[in-house]
């Protein structure tokens, strides 16, 4: 049975699971998503089946194993048709393979403290509060975890376009792409942060029962810990992209040491609450200052970092004022039931929405992300005749300039420049 899980799990970095980057890097991983959609749809009525038919968990298992094998081959055949001219052939010199192996070793150390740190919360409760604590935290974190990965989808489109901004455009405009996003994940979070605290109590009410419901101090606990996540997140999504994990790789370890020995410190006296908060002080103490400085030191230009974090700041307060007034209203409602869920989720909406543009529709960066949604939207032509010439000869100029794109960029872990390789063809002007 484990090797079975083992398999499961192995399969997806091997038989051609590469061809997923070919995705990623041209910000389709639409393709992918898709394909993975459709086959696991498909896992899941044949697993159902399989258990009713034969009530044996290996056969379960082996639909797992045979539904990553259709997974990998899948999104193979997606990247093969879409991009047929990317062949695998040839050998990488020696010096570029150290370079690789480097960066392995570097993101591997990261890797593994992330894994600790989102680890050790689990084995702490259950080995100091028991299976049956655990249970109930795991129904709670599960909808948090659920919020996050919606969230990341955001993330995760975006990081080759990030990546290739870093690589072709100066620090003034990144730095101020990276306000704009900011902003963006300050009005996302806040709105889910908000979400989670009027909202997730009446849930698990209507899914588990009375007797699987936490405190609501737990929950606001929960909610700090989402608020900050998302944060952590973003920054973490800047240093992916610009490939800062030799810089990087003693940060996530540190980080998970921190938030163990807290744990062991403050699960006795405090129980749950000490666990949620120590992964929350560890984050904020540790983890974020030191992502921060290294973002400021190698990314972007060190004296914007206090204005930077004085952004943080309000929108952190402005989330904190959002979250007591939508709970007062919300605290209002006298029904219950799913109509009472249905009514906080309006208030939600409602209330958090017109605080955030009442705070946040006069600065710079909301002016600014806005004109950049408006890109996104169908051009209305006025002159056809004029407006087409004009604009044909406007993007020759711009297309024109990122030709001369192509250079290699040195480990910026070594210093202050970014890595990778760009390609003129590749490169675009809204990038």
């Amino acid at each position: 049975m484990y090797l079975l899980h083992l398999g499961a799990c192995v399969i997806s970095y091997w038989l051609f699971a590469y061809k997923n980057s070919l995705l990623a890097a041209h910000q389709r991983s639409d393709l992918a998503n898709k394909a993975d959609l459709a086959v696991r749809t498909l896992q899941y009525l044949i697993q159902a089946g399989l258990l009713v038919g034969f009530r044996n968990y290996y056969w379960y298992l082996l639909a797992a194993l045979g539904a990553q094998i259709l997974t990998n081959l899948c999104t193979a055949l997606v990247a093969q048709k879409n991009y047929p001219d990317y062949v695998p052939k040839g050998q990488v010199e020696e010096q570029t393979r150290q370079k690789i192996r480097g960066k392995i070793k570097d993101l591997f150390t990261s890797r593994v403290g992330v894994v600790i740190v989102n680890s050790a919360d689990t084995l702490v409760i259950s080995a100091f509060l028991g299976l049956t604590v655990l249970a109930v935290y795991q129904n709670y974190y599960y909808i948090v975890t659920s919020v996050i990965g919606l969230v990341g989808v955001l993330f995760t489109s975006t990081l080759a376009g990030i990546g290739n901004s870093l690589l072709t455009e100066s620090r003034g405009k990144n730095y101020a792409d990276f306000c704009k996003f900011t902003l963006l994940i300050a009005w996302i979070a806040g709105l889910c942060t908000c979400c989670l605290l009027c909202l997730l109590q009446p849930f698990m009410k209507l899914w588990i029962g009375e007797a699987g419901i936490l405190p609501g101090q737990i929950v606001i606990c929960l909610c700090v810990y989402y608020f900050i996540y998302e944060f952590n997140q973003l920054f973490n999504a800047y240093k992916d992209a610009a490939g800062i994990w030799h810089r990087d790789r003693f940060r996530t370890l540190t980080t998970a040491g921190v938030n163990l020995v807290l744990n062991l410190l403050l699960v006795k006296p405090m129980g749950l609450y000490g666990v949620i908060l120590s992964t929350v002080v560890a984050t904020v103490i540790v983890g974020m200052p030191w992502l921060i400085h290294n973002l400021f030191t190698t990314l972007f230009d060190g004296e914007d970092r206090q204005s930077y974090l004085g952004k943080l700041v309000f929108y952190g307060s402005v989330t904190f004022l959002n979250c007591m007034l939508t709970d007062r209203v919300c605290s209002q409602i006298p029904v219950e039931g799913i109509r009472e869920l249905l009514e906080r989720a309006l208030v939600c909406l409602l209330v958090s929405n017109g605080i955030f543009l009442l705070c946040y529709g006069g600065r710079k960066d909301f002016r600014a992300l806005l004109a950049m949604g408006k890109r996104f939207l169908p051009e209305i032509p006025h002159d056809k005749a004029t407006s087409g010439n004009d604009r044909s000869a406007e993007e020759t100029t711009k297309f024109a300039d990122y030709g001369k794109a192509g250079a290699f960029y040195e480990d910026c872990s070594s210093g202050n420049r970014v890595c990778g390789i760009v390609h003129g063809s590749s490169a675009g002007p809204e990038s």
